[in-house]
């Protein structure tokens, strides 16, 4: 995907998630994140955003500490949340394509990488905030959903701070059964995991379905659509993978 379907999405989810934390109420308990209310996913994911737009707005070449989110609540917290969405696309959608700034996964710029892991992170959150509402979530877009896979298995997960560790060699199969090349070779060990794109015709475990579906499995906001093999390893995944 390009930056701009990055911002698209980024937009879009952010937009949604208040609207779903306005209906919910900021008291209301998060369903997919049992210890936070909404209050605390607002205030989480707005920090989160102010963080990751400093780094591109003032150029910052290494890591910095995320600021503390305003003592809000209600209505009050709900616009604090509108602003640093609002604010944090626009620094993305007003920065120069060759800005250089800190970034934590590989991207082909610094640019594409905060688009990208900003649209993903509050695309997550967005599920949080509906899962509070109450109601079916909405879509997450099949396209997106394979690119925010290839984000998680070949970014987060191939970190050496994941938990995602087997005492003897596995091999996890991710496939996305309704997007073009949408197929991961998740090779597991005592090491952090090595992720291929393909199918090399041997896995313990397959995890498949819908990009949409998968995508929020990999991510422990639902089930997995569908397993076959050994499901000790989607277990170890759904217990071991939260970053």
């Amino acid at each position: 995907m390009e930056i701009a379907e990055h911002l698209e999405v980024l937009d879009t989810e952010g937009q949604l998630l208040a609207r779903a934390a306005e209906t919910a109420g900021t008291g209301a308990k998060v369903i997919t994140c049992p210890d936070w209310t909404v209050r605390d996913l607002l205030r989480h994911t707005g920090a989160v955003h102010l963080w990751a737009a400093a780094f591109v707005a003032e150029g910052h070449a290494s890591p910095e500490p995320m600021g503390d989110a305003p003592d809000l609540e209600g209505a009050a917290l709900i616009d604090w949340y509108r602003q640093a969405h609002g604010d944090l696309v626009g620094t993305l959608r007003a920065a120069a394509p060759d800005v250089r700034c800190w970034a934590f996964l590989p991207a082909p710029s610094p640019l594409a990488f905060w688009a990208r892991r900003q649209a993903n992170e509050t695309a997550v959150h967005r599920v949080d905030a509906e899962s509070a509402r109450g109601g079916a979530p909405s879509p997450v877009g099949t396209e997106f959903a394979a690119d925010g896979i290839d984000e998680l298995l070949r970014g987060f997960h191939a970190r050496s701070r994941s938990r995602v560790r087997t005492q003897e060699p596995r091999v996890l199969r991710v496939r996305a059964t309704d997007a073009d090349d949408a197929v991961w070779t998740v090779r597991l060990s005592q090491e952090p995991p090595v992720t291929e794109r393909g199918d090399d015709g041997r896995a313990d475990c397959e995890v498949s379905g819908p990009a949409g579906q998968l995508y929020l499995a990999l991510w422990n906001r639902g089930p997995f659509p569908e397993v076959t093999g050994d499901s000790a390893l989607s277990t170890l995944w759904s217990e071991t993978s939260g970053v």
